[in-house]
């Protein structure tokens, strides 16, 4: 008898189990077949390594290993001011792109979130309120897109909302008790679109909305 293992066959600390299980199932593709799935860590959010049967166009059967870390869907917005051209983003410290090359880990961003338990809309109206305190109206869905599909599971949302900025924003947001400590940034659009092209802005998602804004959203040229 094995002692129980967190996360596989008794609950680790968020109470998950059977996180061995996933991806076994899968037969979607008749060209893949899962044969192992272990659990490299599981802290947080978590890392395996799955073993698969891939059926190349020769016919043949490889064996392969993926490492995929695996940390829920997301959901971000854009929040947008057409009257005024505006857009409010945030900055924030993300020590991923700190420890590689960015200058001081201040990313700028727009807001954005992990689901959770909620349903996209609903997570992406709660993200917005705790890093920006503003409240959002209509939401307008742009896509759902998978970010970095080489080894994240993650699909995140894309949104698009109107904020009122004549009505005044606040200076910070983020909830402290979570280690947030968020400084907002309203930005002309064109000024945004000049810091895509100079690299102060480097965040995938946000370029992707910034560019959707001038080319079909709110910002688009009507002809």
């Amino acid at each position: 008898m094995h002692e129980p293992r967190p996360g596989i066959d008794a609950p680790d600390h968020r109470g998950r189990i059977g996180l061995d299980r996933t991806g076994r199932d899968l037969d979607r593709n008749p060209d893949v077949r899962v044969t192992d799935v272990e659990v490299l860590a599981s802290a947080w959010h978590v890392l395996r390594r799955t073993t698969l049967e891939y059926r190349g166009p020769s016919g043949r059967w490889e064996t392969q290993q993926r490492e995929t870390y695996d940390r829920g869907n997301g959901a971000t917005v854009l929040l947008y001011d057409r009257a005024r051209r505006t857009v409010l983003l945030t900055r924030q410290f993300r020590y991923p792109v700190y420890v590689n090359d960015h200058p001081d880990g201040m990313l700028i961003e727009t807001a954005a979130g992990l689901l959770d338990e909620d349903d996209p809309a609903t997570a992406i109206r709660r993200e917005a309120v705790e890093e920006t305190g503003v409240g959002i109206g209509d939401l307008e869905h742009v896509w759902d897109v998978y970010m970095s599909p080489g080894s994240v599971t993650e699909r995140l949302h894309f949104f698009a909302a109107p904020y009122d900025g004549a009505a005044g924003i606040g200076e910070r947001g983020g909830l402290a008790e979570e280690g947030e400590h968020i400084e907002l940034v309203e930005l002309v659009i064109d000024d945004a679109l000049t810091m895509v092209r100079d690299g102060r802005i480097q965040d995938a998602k946000t370029i992707m909305l910034l560019q959707w804004s001038v080319l079909e959203g709110p910002f688009a040229r009507k002809d």
